[in-house]
């Protein structure tokens, strides 16, 4: 009997769940979490709401309430509707957990300690009469690529181009709609993944047992670049 760990990719907090993210992620987790509790291993299925980045406090934002109001009724709503599919989850959790909180100081820590975290300054839009830096999907405006109104800081919809917020033409705040903007320097903590390739490489050499697919997606991500 084998110890096994099962998660499905962590549906945001935002959005009602629909079948796409049903068979997207978290039916194939299921098949096989109860495919291996069937065969008499020992699995532990765990999801959880993703309550952290943009879409959590932009939702919040129009739905006129706190983020962890609004976070506190998402997570029970979606919840609500893994157990309505019957999903066999053993623990479905939220990522704004305390134990979260701590592992993620002590992974923090841990990497920084090794040298594997550094501070850069960045360039970064800033919005005057919201009085706070906007993240990209808090800039909206036109697509340089196929003049679609309306295109995110992050990506076009319309054309499915990825974007930097300083790529769009004529950019405003989706907090505020104000265009009152400006480019500033900003720092930020980088994870200098690119250090620690040769240690993966040398991981994902030594394993045995692994399916072929598996193995060529590992060795995709890191000849492309961490």
């Amino acid at each position: 009997m084998a110890r096994i760990l099962i998660t499905s990719a962590l549906p945001y907090i935002n959005g009602i769940k629909h079948l796409g993210n049903l068979a997207g992620s978290m039916l194939p987790a299921d098949v096989w979490a109860r495919f291996k509790r069937a065969q008499g291993h020992d699995v532990l299925y765990i999801c959880a709401t993703d309550e952290h980045g943009t879409p959590a406090e932009l939702a919040a934002a129009a739905a006129g309430q706190d983020v962890r109001t609004y976070c506190d009724e998402q997570h029970e709503i979606q919840k609500a509707a893994g157990q309505a599919f019957g999903l066999s989850y053993d623990w479905f959790g939220r990522s704004s957990n305390p134990q979260n909180h701590r592992l993620t100081q002590h992974f923090a820590e841990a990497l920084e300690k090794n040298g594997l975290i550094e501070e850069r300054v960045d360039r970064m839009i800033y919005s005057i009469d919201d009085a706070r830096f906007l993240p990209d999907r808090y800039v909206e405006g036109t697509c340089p690529h196929c003049g679609h109104v309306g295109a995110r800081g992050d990506q076009c919809d319309n054309c499915g181009r990825l974007l930097d917020p300083t790529d769009l033409i004529d950019p405003y705040s989706s907090v505020s709609g104000s265009r009152n903007l400006e480019v500033r320097d900003t720092r930020h903590l980088y994870l200098l993944q690119t250090r620690i390739e040769p240690q993966i490489r040398a991981w994902v050499d030594g394993k045995t047992g692994w399916q072929t697919l598996a193995k060529s997606i590992a060795y995709k991500h890191l000849d492309e670049g961490l």
